[in-house]
């Protein structure tokens, strides 16, 4: 059904399901928003190849609860300062985020949804995808989301985005080493990159851990988990930045995927 131009059909709520795998739950006007965020995406996807997942219980699955899971920690948190809503913190998790090849918005468009005080950077070297994702933003009227045209090499040696991030999400990009090149040198000192995954080895962390050493940051994590509905196995990579990244990182255009470390 349509109306408007848009594309009606209902997502699941699933509020015990977010409850139980999260400890959290999205309020009445983020689920709104999550609404209108799948019939913007699949009216978007009538133009553009924007995602194959459309069916309403996959798209819940796979594009807002994966997105989700990476940040599980922090919707803890946001749980926690709700359960007495006269004592939220409104500076609380004030954090800048940043999604390096967001493509259609995920993760970075949950995220902005679900943590309202943070502001989430969606950065995409494809200028038609990042048209759309701002004229999507709009739509939703999310003042904490901008989506930025650009690559990540060249991004992350720019004055306004290096060492300038709490929080670095990369979801579907690349080989793990070259996510730890692309995102490492857009945080602060402490701040965090995760890496989504789906399977993943012991022998990949060994690896990983020199490259990462390199960049100025140290394996914090990996979670292991299943999705809730498919049961599927998927993996969360968590990078701490610990020193300073070098300059010679990123290396330019093209070479971290060429070369990785």
């Amino acid at each position: 059904m349509k109306e408007k131009g848009i594309i009606k059909v209902l997502l699941p709520e699933m509020a015990s399901l977010w409850q139980e795998t999260l400890s959290w739950q999205p309020n009445a006007t983020q689920q709104q928003l999550f609404q209108k965020l799948y019939e913007l995406i699949l009216s978007g996807n009538l133009q553009m190849n924007l995602t194959r997942i459309t069916a309403p219980v996959e798209f819940w699955e796979k594009h807002l609860w994966d997105s989700l899971r990476g940040i599980a920690p922090f919707l803890k948190e946001v749980s926690s300062l709700q359960v007495k809503e006269e004592r939220i913190n409104r500076n609380a998790l004030c954090l800048r985020v940043i999604d390096i090849g967001t493509g259609a918005g995920f993760p970075g468009l949950p995220v902005a949804i679900a943590l309202p005080n943070c502001t989430v950077t969606l950065l995409d070297s494809t200028r038609k995808k990042i048209a759309f994702l701002n004229s999507l933003v709009m739509q939703l009227q999310l003042e904490n989301a901008l989506a930025l045209t650009g690559r990540a090499e060249e991004m992350g040696r720019h004055p306004l985005h290096r060492e300038n991030y709490d929080l670095a999400m990369l979801r579907a990009v690349a080989p793990a080493s070259v996510c730890a090149e692309y995102a490492l040198p857009f945080l602060k000192e402490g701040g965090l990159a995760i890496i989504y995954r789906g399977q993943w080895t012991d022998k990949e962390t060994k690896a990983l851990s020199p490259a990462v050493e390199k960049l100025g940051g140290a394996i914090a994590s990996i979670e292991r988990f299943t999705t809730p509905i498919s049961n599927s196995v998927r993996h969360c990579l968590y990078l701490r930045k610990v020193g300073k990244t070098p300059a010679a990182f990123p290396r330019p255009t093209g070479v971290p995927t060429q070369r990785p470390l």
